[in-house]
């Protein structure tokens, strides 16, 4: 009884903020959560630019119509959903992540909302827990499945705490140096084999 659980952007997609960023030429955007600990601070700050530019969901929405998964996602995520069950933890939203699952073909996804106005600007947004993806983590394991999980950022680190195998998927240097006792993979390949490893050695290969 396994579960792989993957962060999205970063892992699967690329930085919607960054495309966002680069798109409008506001260099504040392309902060993520590889830079911010804090993510309302992160959130806080997005939002303070996206009012003082008069940018709401449709501007970012228009981006994200013409990102495209990572090179290897599709192939790699259809591997893992024939020999395990799948779920996405990211700390995007609804609003934006459901285009791209299509693009990697529905699998399930939890993560946040956001809150508009009639005009589309983004007011605010929701959690639907805070620090949700370790507790879907734990959660999970509650009901007696076995987890890999896999990430990249600063949020990534405690579901990869909670769960059996953890492991650092194409995560920046900061990271990796702040957090030595995860494994480490920049390829699909090698990610894949580490979740099959990190499943054999709880007995469940």
């Amino acid at each position: 009884m396994e579960i792989v659980c993957l962060d999205l952007e970063g892992v699967l997609v690329p930085e919607i903020w960054i495309a966002f960023a680069e798109k409008t030429g506001i260099p504040e955007l392309k902060a993520t959560t590889r830079d911010y600990s804090d993510y309302d601070e992160l959130m806080q700050m997005r939002l303070g630019v996206l009012d003082k530019h008069n940018l709401g969901l449709n501007d970012i929405n228009e981006v994200i119509s013409n990102i495209a998964p990572l090179a290897g996602a599709k192939a790699f995520l259809d591997k893992i959903r024939d020999e395990y069950q799948l779920v996405i933890l990211s700390d995007t939203f609804y609003e934006f992540g459901m285009p791209l699952m299509r693009q990697l073909g529905l699998p399930t996804l939890f993560c946040h909302r956001l809150e508009t106005d009639a005009n589309g600007r983004i007011i605010n947004y929701k959690l639907r827990l805070t620090d949700h993806k370790r507790k879907a983590v734990e959660a999970f394991k509650q009901l007696n499945f076995n987890i890999v999980a896999a990430g990249d950022s600063y949020n990534d680190t405690t579901m990869l705490k909670a769960a059996d195998t953890g492991i650092l998927f194409r995560a920046p240097q900061n990271v990796i140096e702040e957090f030595p006792q995860y494994q480490s993979a920049v390829e699909y390949d090698d990610l894949y084999n580490k979740i099959v490893a990190g499943f054999t050695a709880a007995g469940n290969g």
